[in-house]
């Protein structure tokens, strides 16, 4: 379980039914299993050096791509249900989008850094 299922429910219980919740939780569930997948790509990449740390860097950014590409599906699946809660759903996807990203460029790094030595 991730902080959000613990988090969203404090936050938004007054605005998003319970089904929408559970939507929005399991869109940001699968951004966080996307971010900890790439953060195991990235090990390679800081374990070898040469091809392998760029191969790393190459994988996580693939991973990246899923995760995000999985949030945004289902953020705009829960913003065509109830788009009254559409600022809130947005909100959420580009944090959770945001951290993504954070973990891919760290990834790509990391494999830049292992490529070079």
């Amino acid at each position: 379980m991730c902080f959000a299922s613990f988090l969203l429910p404090c936050v938004f219980s007054s605005v998003i039914s319970s089904q929408e919740m559970l939507k929005v939780m399991n869109t940001i569930r699968v951004g966080f299993y996307a971010l900890g997948a790439l953060a195991i790509m990235a090990m390679p990449a800081s374990a070898a050096g040469g091809v392998t740390g760029a191969v790393g860097g190459g994988l996580a950014v693939v991973g990246a791509g899923i995760g995000i590409g999985l949030l945004g599906k289902g953020a705009v699946e829960s913003i065509a249900r109830q788009p009254e809660q559409a600022g809130t759903i947005r909100i959420t996807m580009i944090i959770a989008a945001a951290l993504i990203e954070g973990i891919a460029l760290y990834a790509v790094f990391v494999g830049s850094q292992q490529a070079s030595q």
